[in-house]
Parts: C-alpha cells; structure tokens; sequence
C-alpha cells in the first residue's frame, strides 16, 4: 500500500508531462502556417524595398523632392517600422507605406532616367505580380 502512494505522484506527473508535450507538438502544427505566411509576406516585402534600393539610376519624387533610390528604400523602411502591425502582407505595405505622403496625401513617383514618372505604388504592384508569377513558375516546376 504505502508504495503505490509513493509511485502515484510521479505516474501523475509524467501523464501531465505527456499530455502538455502533446498539447506543446500539436500547437506546432497548427501555428507553423501562421510564422511560415508570415516570413512569406516579409520576404515580398524586403523584396519590394530592394526593388527600390536597385534602381540606381532613377529618383523618388516624395513630396516634391527628389531622393536617390537608398534613401528611398531607406524611408520605405521607417514607414513600415512605423506601421507596425497594420502592414501583414506586401499589398498592405504598398497600400500603407509605398502610395504616398501620409502628412500630404501626395502620391510618391519614381522618375525615370529618361524622364518617364511612374506611381510607385504602380511600380511596386508590377514588381509584385512579377515575383509571384516567378514563385508560382518555381513551384510548378519543383512539383508543389
């Protein structure tokens, strides 16, 4: 009698053991997607900030002033430091971040070395559709 007294604390404490390390396992998978999507977003994004960073020859027109390609990376990547948890995916950092002044409502333009002014919200939607279409021709190919 006086054993199984001794022994029942730790058979309970090990089926607890169990069961919280069950719980901890299956809570994995169920949070894994949630992390994975979101690295996903996060890649899109420094992808579309770079796509601005690359573009050596052109100017960001932002409020009027012009700004060579690191610094408007540079500022995209404050606002989105300041936008916090309202920016999840790379269409809500365009929307955002990329659009425009958030002080003057006016629109942020790349100028072009030929003189050419495209919407960066423009340029970054065109860059987006492109990586995704890269992404989804590198799935089909590795049979995802």
């Amino acid at each position: 009698h006086g054993v199984t007294a001794y022994r029942r604390p730790a058979v309970v404490q090990r089926a607890r053991m169990i069961r919280a390390l069950c719980i901890l396992f299956l809570a994995g998978f169920l949070i894994t997607p949630a992390f994975s999507q979101q690295a996903t977003e996060q890649r899109k994004i420094e992808y579309l900030i770079s796509s601005i960073a690359d573009l050596h020859d052109a100017r960001f027109v932002r409020n009027g002033s012009e700004f060579d390609s690191q610094r408007a990376a540079d500022h995209l990547r404050f606002k989105l430091r300041f936008a916090g948890s309202r920016v999840k995916t790379a269409e809500d950092f365009i929307a955002c971040c990329a659009t425009g002044s958030s002080m003057s409502g006016e629109k942020y333009w790349i100028k072009f070395p030929d003189g050419r002014l495209v919407a960066a919200a423009e340029f970054l939607r065109g860059k987006l559709a492109a990586y995704l279409a890269q992404e989804q021709s590198t799935a089909h190919v590795l049979g995802d």
